[in-house]
Order: structure tokens, then sequence, then C-alpha cells
């Protein structure tokens, strides 16, 4: 079984070194797709032996399935590159690359990931496990979506794996505030073109349901302070989203 790594980039030269060391000795092939850097992440790229190319930016979506295109195996694994492979995750690989071939009624593999915020590893609540297929078959995957998330969609059976991919999302809570309120704004963007419409209670409705779930249904508590932080910010940008939903509709009317 030969595996194609595939990342998009901008400006990733401090992630990058992190995530491609957790991978290349397991990858048969590294391909990184980049939307225009310009700091040292070509070259980081290129020392760990991968394949760089360059595209203008057309969104989540469409770079995600261009950089599939350019693999050349049959199986990818699609990372970001402030994500790496745990110990658990690799010695997973190691051992069905291995084994060979997996059954062909198999389509793809899903992983939890694990969030690294504020100096801890963040194991509940809204963030874990979070659970994503990241490991498929290149035939008949398509990533799909709009604004702000993409999702992908494959065909055929999807095993659980067990260990964790590793991600290092925000530097901090600052960061993370500010790119909740970037996400809120595609969000809202994305709903009214879409003719969604949001009520005068719902952003207060939706940002405390989040709230609860995150911190007391998922048990968000017992990631102690962070834990507190991530629920309350997680609310703040769920509250913001419907907020700006509802201006772009007065805007409109206005």
């Amino acid at each position: 079984m030969k595996i194609s790594f595939c990342l998009i980039t901008l400006n990733e030269e401090k992630n990058l070194p992190r995530c491609l060391k957790s991978c290349a000795d397991l990858a048969d092939e590294i391909v990184v797709l980049d939307s225009g850097s310009t700091d040292a992440t070509e070259k980081v790229a290129r020392d760990f032996g991968a394949r760089f190319e360059r595209q203008d930016w057309p969104g989540y979506v469409g770079q995600k399935n261009k950089v599939l295109s350019l693999a050349s195996h049959a199986w990818i694994f699609s990372l970001d590159a402030d994500e790496e492979l745990s110990p658990g995750l690799r010695t997973e690989i190691g051992l069905l690359k291995t084994a060979g071939e997996v059954g062909h009624d198999v389509g793809g593999f899903s992983m939890p990931r694990c969030v690294f915020y504020e100096g801890r590893w963040i194991r509940h609540g809204d963030w874990y496990p979070d659970r994503l297929v990241r490991w498929f078959r290149r035939d008949g995957a398509v990533f799909l979506g709009g604004k702000v998330h993409e999702r992908l969609e494959i065909r055929g059976r999807v095993v659980s794996l067990h260990g964790d991919l590793y991600h290092h999302s925000f530097r901090d809570a600052a960061d993370h505030r500010a790119r909740g309120e970037k996400y809120a704004r595609l969000w809202a963007q994305e709903k009214f073109e879409a003719g969604r419409g949001a009520g005068p209670l719902a952003p207060w409705y939706h940002a405390a349901f989040r709230w609860v779930r995150g911190y007391i249904l998922r048990r968000g508590f017992l990631d102690g302070a962070q834990g507190w932080r991530i629920a309350a910010l997680c609310a703040r940008e769920t509250h913001l989203k419907y907020r700006l939903l509802r201006e772009l509709h007065q805007d409109k009317k206005a």
C-alpha cells in the first residue's frame, strides 16, 4: 500500500517541519500545494523531499481537490500543516502499510484529532475526539463545502483507528478569538447568500446551547481552565455568527 501525503500551505515554515517529520518515513510521496507563501515554506517542503506546486487560492474546497489530483498513489493521507501524526497513529499506519492492501470495501480510515491548546492536550468538550477521515482511497473521494469548512465525501466503508492526529491549532486565546471572528463572518455571509435567517433570540440561545454542550454535556470542565476558555470562546463565536447574520438581513432591508 503506497500513500501520498497531501498538504496545502501558506506561510507555514514554523509548523511544516513538525508535520513532515511525523510522516516522512511513512510517505511514498509528499505533495505540497502552496498558495503564495513568502517565507521558507518551499525550502522546508523540499528539504523533506516533497513535490512542491503552486496555485492561487480558490478556497479550501478547490485547493484540497487540486492537491488530490496531483497525487500519484491510490491512497491519500490529507494533512494540515499545523497537524502531526502521534506515535500511536504512526504505528497503526505502519502496520497497515506492512500488511498490504486492505479490503476492497474499505474507502478510508478515520482517527480522533486532539488539540494542543495553551500547553495542554484537550481531551473533552466539543474538540475531542473530533473524529475525521483523513486517510482514504483517491478514487471516488472529493471535498465539498462552503466558505468556512470543507468536508470529505468518499465511497466505501470507513475503518476507525485509535491513534490521535495531533493538532496545534491556536497560538493562544487571542489567536483563537481572532480566528473565531473570521470564521463567524464567513459563516454568516455563506448562510445569508443561501437565504437563511435568524430570529432576535437566535444569537443567545445558540450560544447558550454551545456552551452547555461543550462545557457540561461533553465534560469540557475536565480540561481545567483551558476547558472553560474554549467553551466561552466557542459560545462567543456562535453568538457572533448569528448576530452577523441578522445584521446582514437588516442591512439588506435598509
